[in-house]
């Protein structure tokens, strides 16, 4: 299964620092960000994904996250 979310991450650093928490909170899904797209995708692939955990950690962490249509 593969989700995709809307961020409002902006900075390489921001995403790296993003990527390492969700990566210790998930270790079973593959996580990238693309800073590139207007939206600021994570795209996040694996079985048993938690879009809802996904979302409430990013926004522990300040940052908006949303399901991408």
């Amino acid at each position: 299964m593969v989700e995709a979310f809307r961020t409002n991450v902006q900075k390489k650093a921001e995403s790296k620092m993003l990527l390492s928490v969700l990566s210790e909170a998930f270790p079973s899904l593959k996580i990238n960000f693309d800073l590139s797209d207007r939206d600021k995708v994570l795209r996040v692939e694996g079985d048993n994904m938690e879009a809802l955990r996904i979302m409430i950690l990013l926004k522990e962490y300040g940052f908006r996250c949303e399901v991408l249509d």
